[in-house]
C-alpha cells in the first residue's frame, strides 16, 4: 500500500506544480542577491528540460529549469539557483531519483528493477547507477555534509535515500510532505553551490541519467 501511496505522490501534476513555486521562489532570492562573482546584477536566462518518469501531461512551466545570466559586461557568468525538481542534470525528475533509489536500495526485499522500470521507464542499467551514486559518491559529498546537521541521527549514511525519506515523511505525517522537505533540504545544499551543479561530482558518471 505505501509503495502505491508514493507512486501517486510521484504521478500527481500538482505536487509537481508545488516545487515549481518553490523553485521559482529559490530562484528570486538568488535573482536579489546578485552576481556571486562580481556583485553584478542577474537576469532570467531559463531553459526547457526534459524531466523524465512523472506524469506526461506536466506543463512547460514545470519543465523550466530557472537559471540565472550575470548582466555585467565581462563576467556574465551563469548562475544556478537551488532547485527541488531537477536532481542535478539527470534527465529523470529529482524526486523519481530518490524514490527509485530508496524502493531498490535494500536487497533483495528491494522492489525489483522490472516492475521500476515498468513504473518510470527507467533501465536496469539507470538504477545501479543511481544505486551506486547514493552508496559510494552521495554519504561523502560535500552538499551532503553541509546538510547533514540539520537531520536526525537515525538517518544512516549506509542507507540513503531511503532512511532519510521515511525519516522525512514520519516527521511531517504525509508521503508528499516528507518528499517535498527531502527535496527541499537537498536544495539548500545546492545553494551553497553558486554557477555549478553540486551532483555532478568528481568520477561521478551518472551526468545525463
Amino acid at each position: 500500500m505505501a509503495e502505491e501511496i508514493y507512486q501517486d505522490v510521484v504521478n500527481d501534476a500538482g505536487f509537481f506544480r508545488v516545487l515549481s513555486r518553490i523553485d521559482r521562489e529559490m530562484a528570486e532570492k538568488t535573482r536579489k542577491e546578485r552576481c556571486p562573482y562580481c556583485g553584478g546584477p542577474l537576469h532570467y536566462a531559463c531553459y526547457a528540460r526534459v524531466g523524465c518518469g512523472g506524469p506526461p501531461d506536466l506543463p512547460s512551466s514545470v519543465r523550466t529549469r530557472f537559471s540565472l545570466c550575470c548582466g555585467r559586461e565581462g563576467c556574465r557568468r551563469r548562475t544556478l539557483p537551488p532547485s527541488c525538481l531537477f536532481f542535478g542534470r539527470r534527465w529523470y525528475w529529482g524526486v523519481v531519483v530518490l524514490v527509485v533509489s530508496a524502493w531498490r536500495h535494500l536487497e533483495p526485499t528491494g522492489m525489483c528493477v522490472e516492475r521500476l522500470g515498468l513504473l518510470f521507464g527507467v533501465s536496469r542499467a539507470t538504477v545501479n547507477r543511481w544505486l551506486w551514486y547514493f552508496r559510494e559518491v552521495f554519504p561523502n559529498s560535500v552538499l551532503w555534509q553541509r546538510v547533514r546537521g540539520r537531520v536526525s541521527p537515525v538517518v544512516r549514511n549506509d542507507n540513503l535515500p531511503r532512511t532519510l525519506i521515511e525519516h522525512l515523511v514520519v516527521a511531517h505525517k504525509s508521503i508528499a510532505g516528507g518528499l517535498r522537505a527531502a527535496l527541499q533540504l537537498l536544495a539548500a545544499g545546492q545553494a551553497r553551490f553558486p554557477g555549478v551543479d553540486p551532483f555532478h561530482a568528481k568520477g561521478d558518471f551518472m551526468v545525463s541519467n
